[in-house]
Parts: C-alpha cells; structure tokens; sequence
C-alpha cells in the first residue's frame, strides 16, 4: 500500500475527481478527510470507504472560508494526529460564454474557491506540516490554465493562478520538506461538464472529444492515479510539477 498510515485530507470529495481520489488514497492505506461543501455528499463516501474496510471521517467545508477550513484541518489532527496530505481539489467554474458576460457575482465565486481557499488551506495545513517534519500537498488545478479554451476566461485565470501559486510554494516550503505539486486534468466526466461545455449534448461531447489526442474525456480514476503517484513516497524528489492528466491535449 503506498500510503499506509499516511492522513489525507481531500476537499471537493464527495463527487467527481475528489471522490476518485478519496476513495483511491483510501484503498492504498490512507485514512482520509472527505471534505465537501454538500455535507451528504461527504458522508456518502465516507460511509462507502468505511463499508469497504478503510478509515474515513466525513466534514462539511466551504473552502473559500477561514473557519470551514481551520475546523477542516482541525478535524484531521483532532481524530488522526497530523495531515501528511492535503488534495487542494474543491472546484468551480462558471458557464462557458463570453468574457464580458460573466456576472461579477460568479466571477467571485471562481476566484474564491479555486484560489482564494489555496490561501486558507496554507494558512491552515503548513504550521502543522512543519511541526511535524513535512508533508505534502497536491491541488488540482486544469489543462484551462495552460491551454485556455475560449468561453472559460475567469475559469482559465484561476487554473493558472493555481499553477503558479503550486511552483511558488514549491520553492518557499521546500526547506520545510514540504513538497507542492498539481494535477492539470482535461475536462472530464464530473458535475462541471456541462458548464465547461455550455451544455450537455452528443455534438457538444464529440466537439471536446475531438480535441484529445487520445480520444476520451478524463475519469476521476484517471485523476486519482496521478494525484496518488505525487502524494505518494514514490515522487518524493518531484516538487512544483503541473503533471497533465490530459490525454495529449496539451502537445
């Protein structure tokens, strides 16, 4: 198991690539804080990864607030001790449409919970980490931030700010043997699709489809199976890689 008795905390895990990831650190050992804003979400994995012989302890969470994300980490080092992960992977987006018609109001809540929750989830984690000798963290971040698709201008902005805010960390906590990397997936099959698409229809699929080398949209597995490779021992001199999950869309 690569992440026997390694604590995992991962927000955004009560659907789509979080679930993925959740439940995947699960089965490699990890006894893990499935974080998401819809509490019932996150109860509903828990209660799976626990039916499946692991150990998991479910937190309601808005990422985008101080105290939602200090209670978050909190609760790993009340019931576990320590946080030796931290998936960064709670997201949103808003429609695909033109630039000058996003809504300031979605504009905010891109920025907040892509970008702003990197900054509590910091605050928050890296005391802890250092405390106790390192530590990693991975955050999701997206092929939008290296290769922007037009329609998704903000959402593309806070990819990228991610992007940049992992290789920063990186290189600041690195003394502290904290290592800082991120996953950039394709779209894939999660409840942002249709926003990412400005729709759900065969064509609309077909046309993002078409323009993946490999010919398939993402999974959360896919997802899951790179996250796990960064958190795990096995990339342990790998820190500030935006490792793309994107089926060649990015060539």
């Amino acid at each position: 198991m690569r992440l026997h008795d390694k604590i995992a905390v991962v927000t955004g895990a009560g659907r789509g690539f979080g679930e993925g990831i959740a439940t995947l650190f699960a089965a490699e050992g990890a006894a893990v804080v499935v974080a998401d804003i819809d509490e019932a979400a996150a109860r509903r994995v828990a209660d799976l990864i626990g039916e499946r012989g692991g150990r998991a302890v479910a937190v309601g969470c808005d990422v985008s607030r101080d105290t939602d994300t200090a209670r978050m980490i909190g609760t790993a080092t009340d019931r576990f001790g320590r946080v030796d992960i931290l998936v960064n992977n709670a997201g949103v987006t808003h429609i695909n449409q033109p630039c000058t018609e996003v809504s300031e109001a979605d504009f905010d809540r891109v920025m907040a919970v892509n970008v702003k929750a990197l900054f509590w989830a910091v605050k928050h984690v890296v005391p802890v980490m250092r405390r106790q000798g390192g530590g990693v963290i991975v955050n999701t971040a997206s092929t939008a931030g290296i290769r922007p698709r037009p329609g998704l201008v903000w959402y593309n902005t806070s990819k990228g700010a991610c992007i940049t805010a992992t290789k920063s960390l990186a290189i600041e906590l690195a003394p502290d043997r904290i290592r800082v990397n991120c996953v950039c997936p394709v779209a894939g099959e999660t409840p942002l699709l249709p926003a990412f698409m400005g729709g759900d229809t065969p064509e609309l699929r077909e046309r993002f489809r078409a323009s993946i080398p490999l010919g398939r949209l993402s999974t959360p597995l896919d997802v899951a199976r790179a996250t796990l490779f960064l958190a795990s021992d096995e990339a342990e001199f790998l820190t500030g890689v935006a490792l793309e999950v994107d089926g060649g869309r990015c060539i």
